[in-house]
């Protein structure tokens, strides 16, 4: 907003103006706007912050505290960055929290002094920057969404808006407080706009809290639905919103919001926005945020992409495919139809891995087309943006020739999938298209500066005026030294044409030559400077060719940014069809790039039907086996069945083993098949056929919530309870350990309680891995329930895992040698041994503690343990004597022999 156009000045801004500078007064006035952000005020070549933004500034960036004069009798906090630099340090700013509110002149200075010497530049603020409106590159993840999310409710309807300012994409959709979470934690937005009167429910601000990013109370005028709808309409340009859909109420209101404050922070700007997309909750595979965490799909429990699911199988070439994979990861489809189109992409290109190459090939000079685009269209764009767009319209006919495999219009393979076809069709473009690729490519040269202000952009012969002015710019000495010689010639003088700042171009004669000059030429001669031996002249013409080069850089710069507003203006006029363009390379890129995972991976298509079953054989878990492929470690598939329906398989598996031994990793592994598969992914298994599954629930693993005062097994009941209230027989469900974390027959008796509700009432396919041996014996009790055990191997006195899950329930839990393996002190595993035996001996539980010797008792015998382990063995000393390297083959099998004899 433009400090000229500010809103009447109240009486705390007015005593705060008494006595201030006039620039001062323009930069509170500018502030009292907007009171929440730091404001980056322009001054000359720098960004200058005041007062207490200073000071919150300069700690955030670790920049020099100075002052600048005095107000109201106090020093002036001042902290400054150079504007060149200003997006890095914003975006420093960003990550800390803090919204910046950049405020440049809008006036050349000279402009300023016109209206009198103490006339005050105009200013305005031109942008509000907020972590979920950023669009340059430098503020954002490459490979990462932006979103900006309302939250909004009328009438008793709950609806959430999303917004990704930098490629265009909006979305809405009706939701409850108990789906929102799911919903939130797939979005994960950078900030929340939320009604204010819903933030009063101190549960749903604690779900924002965790999963919205910064929040943003909005007031209730701003969620008003009729306001929404009229901003709407201004947004797109549109007298009516029937042709995007029919939205409810609530839905409007949040999308009006999310106008509302696109409006500020872009200060009137219009950015280039894809037609709103309205969905449903039940169109996606709904994971809430505990489960997405303890999956780690896109970030790992400590938040780093390294060692998620995402960066075990993303191949893609692209940003936007990159970002587009995400998206399908963190929301998964729920309707078959619609995820083997998915499939039939990807098997297309698994087919057929020639065009698979050429296709990757092409796509790697692939610039991020959509971003760029939205920076053009809110006025932020370069030159480079301007290429971007165009080596993308040059690469979506490379592409549809790789496709096509021919020059040919009808050389499309029949099979081809009708997925890899709508892309074909959005990447052939539309007559004003080309006219927009021929002008682009005729316009701009091959390597564009990065900011117009540098100039140099357009390429020579493009504009005759900018060619004449850019001649007359670059050969200014060649002009002049022609001038001079013509000169020269008339007056038969060896004049010469200088140049200094004060006269510009002059000619210059000795005293002596000057008084030869003839009548004629001392009459159009004009006299500007007499020194001791030279004077100095000029002429009509040169005083016009001077004039005419000193404007001629600037007229440049002038012309040249008027030729790039043009261009911007036909890029913005065509954002449709380039938007298609950019999420058909996005579809594409993610096709491919899943093709190459799958042959690299040896993954197989998953059959996808309405059924309730789960069929996997061979299965791997895709973040463990890139893990162990790095190391050069095999990888042991395991089977798993279940059906909910009950007719060719469990619907409950109890999964039991040693710690260590794989229950968790294949709990996970099962319910991460369940994603990719409904992602429209391969996945890595000798076979899966899945029924598609509504809701995934994940209970592995819990910490503790202290600032809410719950405990590890508080929190384990929580979300235990969550998945029994909330999950129906089309459910995935994996359990692990349930009941761990209290009195033993307490933590059994919960165990078995929520094995049977999940089994006689939720009936859906679930996982339940446990310690507690007792629940094996609910194979026999209920109907549509199988043990399977992770299996070890105990060989001397070491414990071996050999992560193959067998029918039939665990015979032990191995506890005091996975101890053992995890360095505990010979002395404490040995005690633990002996313990172990002694209540293993009692089946009837009756021994008690204090019937147990206590441990300095029984010291001496744990250390004559320790000392006989310490004691080599034969066969240790056989190993000992050998030298590997001076045995024959012959001499080798004999020592062999002679080992396996001594064993």
């Amino acid at each position: 907003m433009n400090a000229t156009t500010s809103p009447q000045i109240d009486d705390g801004l007015k005593a705060q103006l008494d006595g201030a500078t006039p620039v001062m007064a323009q930069y509170l006035e500018i502030k009292a706007q907007n009171p929440d952000a730091l404001l980056f005020f322009r001054m000359g070549d720098f960004y200058e912050v005041f007062f207490d933004d200073a000071v919150k500034a300069a700690g955030a960036l670790s920049l020099a505290l100075t002052k600048r004069g005095r107000h109201q009798g106090e020093e002036i906090p001042m902290a400054g960055v150079p504007a060149h630099a200003a997006e890095a340090y914003i975006a420093k700013l960003i990550r800390a929290g803090f919204r910046v509110a950049v405020c440049d002149q809008l006036e050349d200075p000279s402009e300023a002094k016109k209206r009198g010497s103490k006339s005050v530049v105009k200013r305005g603020i031109v942008r509000i920057v907020t972590p979920g409106t950023l669009t340059e590159d430098t503020l954002l993840e490459e490979r990462g969404a932006n979103r900006l999310i309302a939250l909004s409710q009328r009438a008793g309807v709950m609806a959430l808006a999303s917004l990704e300012l930098s490629t265009g994409e909006v979305e809405c959709l009706e939701t409850t407080p108990e789906t929102l979470g799911t919903h939130l934690s797939a979005l994960r937005p950078s900030e929340s706009l939320v009604a204010d009167r819903l933030l009063q429910d101190e549960n749903l601000y604690a779900l924002l809290k965790y999963c919205g990013g910064v929040l943003q109370p909005q007031s209730a005028s701003l969620s008003d639905p009729a306001a929404g709808e009229a901003r709407l309409k201004r947004l797109y340009g549109v007298d009516t919103l029937d042709g995007f859909g029919a939205f409810s109420l609530a839905e409007v209101s949040a999308m009006g919001m999310l106008a509302a404050y696109i409006d500020l922070t872009q200060a009137g700007k219009v950015p280039v926005l894809k037609a709103p997309k309205k969905t449903t909750s039940l169109a996606f595979l709904a994971i809430d945020p505990s489960t997405r965490q303890s999956l780690e799909i896109e970030r790992t429990q400590k938040g780093s992409r390294e060692g998620s699911l995402m960066s075990a199988i993303d191949r893609t070439i692209t940003s936007g495919g990159s970002r587009l994979l995400a998206a399908r990861l963190s929301r998964p489809l729920n309707h078959p139809d619609e995820i083997n189109r998915r499939l039939d992409a990807v098997q297309w290109f698994v087919e057929h891995r020639g065009l698979r190459q050429n296709l990757r090939d092409t796509l790697r000079g692939m610039s991020d087309l959509a971003r760029a685009l939205s920076r053009l269209g809110l006025g932020r764009g370069g030159p480079r943006d301007l290429k971007v767009i165009k080596d993308g319209l040059e690469l979506a006919g490379e592409t549809i020739r790789v496709l096509k495999q021919t020059d040919a219009e009808d050389a499309l393979d029949p099979r081809c999938p009708t997925e890899i076809r709508s892309h074909i069709k959005a990447l052939t473009v539309s007559d004003s298209v080309a006219d927009l690729r021929f002008k682009l490519d005729m316009a701009l040269v091959e390597e564009p500066p990065l900011s117009t202000r540098d100039g140099g952009f357009i390429k020579a012969g493009y504009n005759s005026n900018l060619n004449e002015l850019i001649t007359l710019r670059n050969d200014s000495r060649q002009i002049i030294l022609r001038m001079e010689s013509d000169l020269q010639q008339e007056t038969g003088l060896p004049l010469k044409i200088k140049y200094n700042a004060v006269l510009g171009y002059f000619i210059e004669l000795t005293s002596k030559q000057a008084d030869s000059l003839s009548d004629s030429d001392r009459q159009r001669l004009i006299h500007r400077q007499t020194l001791a031996n030279q004077m100095r002249f000029s002429t009509p013409d040169l005083i016009d060719m001077d004039a005419r080069i000193a404007r001629a850089a600037s007229d440049a710069l002038t012309l040249e940014l008027a030729l790039f507003e043009d261009l911007r203006e036909e890029v913005r006029r065509n954002a449709h069809p380039l938007q298609d363009m950019f999420d058909a390379f996005c579809a594409l890129d993610v096709a491919s790039s899943a093709a190459e995972w799958a042959e690299d991976m040896e993954a197989t298509r998953p059959v996808v039907d309405d059924s309730l079953v789960f069929d996997a054989k061979a299965a791997r878990h895709p973040v463990v086996v890139a893990a162990l492929r790095s190391e050069g470690k095999p990888f042991t598939p395991n089977d798993g069945c279940l059906d909910a329906s009950g007719q060719t398989g469990p619907r409950l598996t109890l999964v039991t083993g040693p710690n260590m031994a794989g229950k968790s990793t294949f709990l996970r592994q099962n319910a991460l098949l369940v994603i990719m598969a409904q992602a429209g992914l391969f996945v890595p298994a000798a076979s899966l056929r899945l029924g598609v599954v509504d809701r995934l629930f994940s209970r592995v693993g819990a910490g503790d919530d202290l600032a809410q005062g719950r405990s590890t097994f508080m929190m384990e009941m929580v979300e235990t309870a969550a998945i029994l209230s909330q999950a129906t027989q089309r459910s995935f469900v994996i359990l692990d350990e349930i009941g761990r974390g209290t009195a033993t027959f307490d933590g059994l008796a919960i165990a078995w309680a929520c094995a049977e509700n999940l089994h006689e009432v939720v009936r859906a396919r679930a996982l339940f891995a446990t310690h507690y041996h007792e629940l094996s014996q609910l194979e026999s009790l209920l109907a549509h329930t199988h043990n399977i055990s992770m299996t070890a191997k105990e060989w001397n006195g070491d414990l071996i895992f050999l992560h193959e899950a067998k029918r039939g329930a665990a015979d032990r839990s191995y506890g005091v040698q996975v101890a053992k393996l995890a360095g505990m002190p010979p002395v404490v595993v040995a005690r633990a041994k002996d313990i172990l035996e002694r209540l293993e001996t009692d089946r009837s539980h009756q021994l008690k503690l204090d019937d147990l010797p206590l441990f300095a008792t029984v010291q001496a015998q744990v250390q004559n343990v320790a000392a006989q382990h310490a004691v080599e063995s034969d066969v240790e000393k056989a190993v000992k004597a050998v030298n590997p390297d001076d045995l024959s083959p012959r001499e080798a099998l004999e020592i062999i022999y002679r080992l396996k004899g001594l064993v």
